[in-house]
């Protein structure tokens, strides 16, 4: 008998109403990468959406748009899929923090990049917002441009 798991529950609800996209783009605090552009806000009707939960947990409700400026409907869609396969990976691997309202909207060069390349500008975005549970960890052994590597000056 298969198991009920987290995966299989919902973890957002896609966005839908306009005046939401509306209000993110006014008021949501914003990212704008290469392939993306992130709005993030709080979510007022978190609790109630937390009581419709099966887990009784918070949820996010993520919305992905692309306009007519990216091409037509296949590259659009093509964008919208890169995105939210993109949302997908980073939220498996970092977890993203819940009872918001993100609003993701694609650049034109979304649709000429691999996901890796939109998965690295989100992952970015989402860092810069301070919306990841478990930031990824910097390399501690790299050295910064322009520095030696060793502690002792060169005389």
């Amino acid at each position: 008998m298969h198991e009920t798991t987290r995966n299989d529950l919902m973890k957002y609800i896609s966005l839908t109403e306009n005046h939401l996209f509306s209000k993110a783009y006014k008021n949501g605090r914003r990212i704008v990468c290469r392939t993306m552009a992130v709005y993030v806000m709080k979510d007022l009707h978190e609790k109630r959406l937390k009581k419709a939960n099966p887990l009784k947990e918070s949820i996010n409700r993520v919305g992905i748009s692309a306009s007519k400026k990216i091409g037509g409907a296949v590259e659009r869609n093509r964008a919208k899929r890169i995105i939210r396969e993109a949302d997908r990976q980073i939220d498996s691997l970092y977890g993203i923090r819940c009872g918001m309202i993100i609003v993701i909207a694609a650049r034109e060069t979304a649709t000429e990049v691999k996901m890796q390349d939109a998965m690295r500008d989100l992952q970015y975005a989402l860092t810069k917002l301070d919306m990841l549970e478990s930031p990824p960890e910097e390399d501690k052994n790299k050295v910064p441009d322009g520095q030696s590597s060793t502690d002792e000056e060169n005389i």
